[in-house]
This record gives structure tokens, sequence and C-alpha cells, in this order.
């Protein structure tokens, strides 16, 4: 339009728009793109290269709309954006540590773009925010099925919720072990351990890993044996688990052990003492049962990853009393070591009308004994005290041995007045002069006859004493006490593994395992 035309002139009735070229030209130059004016139509109909601030009525959904750039595109003017849809979960269990499980979350965004989107899990309620899809939520707990859920937000507010996703169970690297025991071998070592959760995936391995030296061992359970350590070296070991998302924190650290290819140890082997015998009516001289025998063994070499079997002797049957006939008492059984000399049970107890017991280890009554395991005179006597031979008085079994009081397992009954235990006495005769006389049985566990008429109670079990002689026709010959094994290791040492139920004491710098029935042992 000039500027010579007139304002007034333009805007009179007597003019036309439609046909003023001028008027009509500059309204067709102001509504184009450039100027921000785009036009309507249906969502389809947008612009296909729009620029930041365009405009543009979407006759689809009825809002005027504005295009915000790249990031965000067409956004309603005062809508808040849509809900998204589609909402799909994959777990993401690779590498994560335990009760951190992620997932990532998917979906498609609503016809009204947000310019963020949450992600929240159920259970839980753990989040994860972010600009497009996918959106990672970390944190989880392991082993742990979730749902999620994704909001969307803009300028204008948050969408509602879109529906949740299927669940998916989080996985994660399982939890550490717990660590138990660390034992002992010839340059190896067996670690036991607890499995704890598998972090929602099957656990296919655990790794045990020494300290120093970082030799490792794997299996499918506990114990592992690591081996390839060095001898005299002192270590200890952690423990890991694996499954398909990986490995897992190592566990604690076990006790310290130094493999050895061998121990030294001290032995104690007791036999079970012999039964004493019995009179009859007209004869009451009998003889006690003897003790077993009892051998030291010391500084005997023990191989590690070897089993040494352990025989414990019960003690010889008690006799019987037949009231006219006289009868002899039981040998106690033999016990042993591993494959060490057999140490012989005690001898029995001979009836009436002997002047000595039947020979045996610890001596029967009067018996000469067995070469190293014991012996004894008609009162008995020497280690592995012998039974108390037959004489015209109650005769007393042999003393047995103190040389081993402090190894444990003897009673009060084989206390003498300076407090002094022990191991293997002999069991007390019966005299007569001219009426049952007593005798008492030796220190040791011997059995004692003190209670006239009746029959004597039976030797003091794992002390390999002799039985007591009966009061002929008036009591029965009681029977020898069962033998005892006992291990004596210097310092603190555990096994790899033992039968029989031995106790196990640490005490004045030693271990102590006892056998009071017969096993084995596994160094």
């Amino acid at each position: 339009m000039t500027r010579a035309r007139d304002v007034a002139n333009v805007l009179s009735t007597a003019t036309s728009l439609a046909t003023d070229t001028e008027t009509a030209a500059a309204i067709s130059s102001h509504n184009t793109a450039a100027n921000g004016h785009v036009g309507r139509g249906n969502t389809a109909g947008r612009p296909a290269s729009p620029t930041a601030g365009d405009t543009y009525a979407n006759t689809e959904t009825g809002f005027i709309e504005i295009y915000t750039g790249a990031t965000y595109g067409w956004e309603q003017v005062g809508g808040i954006s849509s809900a998204p849809t589609g909402v799909t979960a994959t777990n993401s269990g690779s590498g994560r540590a335990y009760n951190n499980g992620s997932a990532s979350v998917a979906f498609t965004p609503g016809t009204i773009l947000g310019r963020s989107y949450t992600v929240t899990s159920s259970p839980g309620g753990y989040t994860g925010i972010g600009s497009s899809s996918p959106i990672t939520v970390t944190g989880l707990q392991s082993s742990t099925q979730y749902t999620y859920t994704v909001t969307s937000t803009n300028n204008y507010g948050t969408s509602a919720a879109s529906s949740a996703s299927s669940g998916v169970t989080a996985t994660t690297v399982p939890q550490a072990p717990t660590i138990g025991t660390a034992t002992g071998g010839n340059a190896q070592a067996s670690v036991t351990f607890t499995a704890n959760a598998t972090g929602g995936s099957t656990i296919t391995s655990y790794t045990v890993t020494s300290s120093p030296g970082n030799i490792t061992a794997s299996g499918a359970s506990s114990p592992i044996t690591v081996t390839g350590l060095t001898n005299g070296t002192a270590y200890t070991f952690t423990v890991t688990a694996t499954n398909a998302n990986g490995t897992s924190t190592a566990s604690s650290a076990s006790n310290s052990i130094t493999p050895l290819a061998s121990i030294t140890a001290d032995l104690l082997v007791v036999a079970g003492g012999g039964s004493g015998g019995t009179g009859s009516n007209m004869l009451w001289e009998t003889c006690g049962g003897g003790a077993g025998g009892l051998l030291g063994f010391s500084n005997q070499v023990l191989n590690n990853a070897q089993t040494y079997t352990v025989t414990v002797g019960a003690g010889g049957a008690g006799t019987t009393s037949t009231g006219n006939g006289t009868q002899s008492g039981n040998n106690g059984n033999n016990s042993q070591f591993g494959s060490l000399t057999t140490v012989i049970g005690g001898g029995m107890g001979r009836g009436a009308g002997y002047s000595a017991g039947n020979g045996g280890s610890g001596g029967g009554g009067g018996g000469s004994g067995t070469t190293g395991q014991g012996n004894g005179t008609n009162s008995g006597g020497g280690i592995g005290g012998g039974g108390a031979g037959a004489s015209s008085s109650g005769a007393n079994g042999g003393i047995g041995s103190s040389s081993y009081s402090s190894w444990g397992a003897a009673t009060s009954t084989g206390q003498n007045s300076g407090g002094t235990y022990y191991y293997a006495g002999g069991g007390a005769g019966v005299g007569n002069s001219g009426s049952p006389s007593n005798g008492s049985g030796g220190l040791g566990g011997g059995a004692s006859n003190t209670s006239g008429s009746a029959s004597p109670s039976a030797a003091t079990a794992n002390t390999g004493g002799g039985g007591a002689a009966g009061f002929g026709q008036y009591g029965n010959g009681s029977s020898g006490g069962s033998g005892i094994v006992i291990l004596k290791i210097l310092g603190t040492y555990t096994a790899s593994a033992t039968t029989g139920s031995p106790a196990r004491t640490v005490s004045g710098g030693y271990t102590y395992y006892v056998w009071t029935s017969s096993g084995s042992i596994t160094i």
C-alpha cells in the first residue's frame, strides 16, 4: 500500500479488500509459516519442518499447539501430557550387586509428549526418571518380582499413571557365603562354608581363595579342598559364590591354618580289664581280674589325609556263682590305635583253689602279665596292676599306672591321698581264714570286694580296671572295666573327621581326643 493512499479511503465502503491488490498482498505476506502462522488440521497434518514458536490448531484434539523444538515437539497449550502406553520391563541382572537389582522399562509416549517420564516399581516404590524410553530403575531387592507404571510430566502437570507392566523378577549376583572352618592337611586345606541367598539365579559354583598366594579351588558345595599350598606357611581363606549374573563379594576370612605333611602326637592305649572269678560254698579263695594292658606311645608321626582306626576293648564279662562249683572270669578285650602294637586285655581272675590268677596283660591274679603291658604278684603291683591272687586273706588288686593321670577320664575311684589319678588297677581277691575276707581294688579303676556276701560292683568303665572276685556261693565275680584311647597333640588342633564321638578338649597347651568307644580319626 502506497503512502499516498488515504487510510480512510482504503477502509471506505467504496473499497473492497478482496479486490484491493495492495491490501490483499499485505495480508497474504503476513500469514506465512515464517511468521508462525501454519494453519490448522489433524495431528498428521502438522507441518513437516516446523520452527520453534509455530502454532497449530489441532482439529483432532481441539487444542492449540505450539512447537517447542526438537526435544519436546508440539506441546498442547494449557494441556497436561498424555499417559504413556505399552509399558514393558526387562530384568538387567548382569553384574548387579546383591540386593541392588536393575530393570529397564520401555514405553510409548502419549499423544501429548512430556518433558520427563517417571517409572515407579511395585512393591518398593523404586523410581527412575528420564526424558525418553527406556528408563532404568535400580536398587531393587534380589529375587523379588516387580511391576512398573509410567507417568509423563510437562509444563502443565503430570499425567495419570500408565497401566502396569507384567511382573519381572529382579536378579543379582549371590549373597556372600558364610565362612566355616579351615582344616589343614599335607600341602592342602579343607574349607567349609554355608551358602546364602542365590540372588534370584541358581548358584553355579563356589570359589575358595587363599591368603597369601591367592591360590583358588572351586566346587559345587561345601567343603572345598585347596591344594598346592606350602607346608609350614599360615593361611586364611575366603569364599565367593557365582551365578549367571556374576560373582558375589567375598566372605569374611576363615581361621588360620598351617598345612603340614604330618603331625606328631602322643598316645595312651588301655585295654579292657579281666573279670573276677567265683568260688564255691566250700572254697572262697578266689582271684581278682587282671587290669587291661596299658601302653604309652610318644612322638608318633600321623600322616595328613590318612584315617586311623581306633579300637576300645570292652571289659571281661562278669561270672555267675554256681553254688558248689568254681568258675574263672573272662579276659578283657584288646585295644588298638591304627596299626600300632595291639594292647592286650586283662587276664581273667581264676576260680577258687588257685594260688595265682591266670596270666595276661596287666597280670591276672598273681599272673606274670604281658611284657611292657603290666604284671602282677599275689598282691598285685606294677604297670597295669595285676588282679589279686588267692590267699588266706583277702588280697588287694595291684595299683595301676599314674604316668598318664593328667590325660583325663580317670575318676575318684582311682585317686590316692595325694590327688593323683591312675589307670589299669587290678581287681580285688577273696581270702579264706575261716570265713570270707575282703580285698580292695587297685588304684586305677580295679573293683573292690568290701560288701560282705553281696556281689561286688563292676570295675570303673574306661580305666581298664580288673573286676573283683566273688564270695563263693554268695556273690558273682564282677566285670572288668572297658578300655580307653587318648590322642594328645601339642597346640590347638582340629581333625578333618572323627567317628565314635571322641571328646575333644584343649588344655595346658595340648589338644586331647578321648575315645571311650571304638571309632576313627582322619588327620
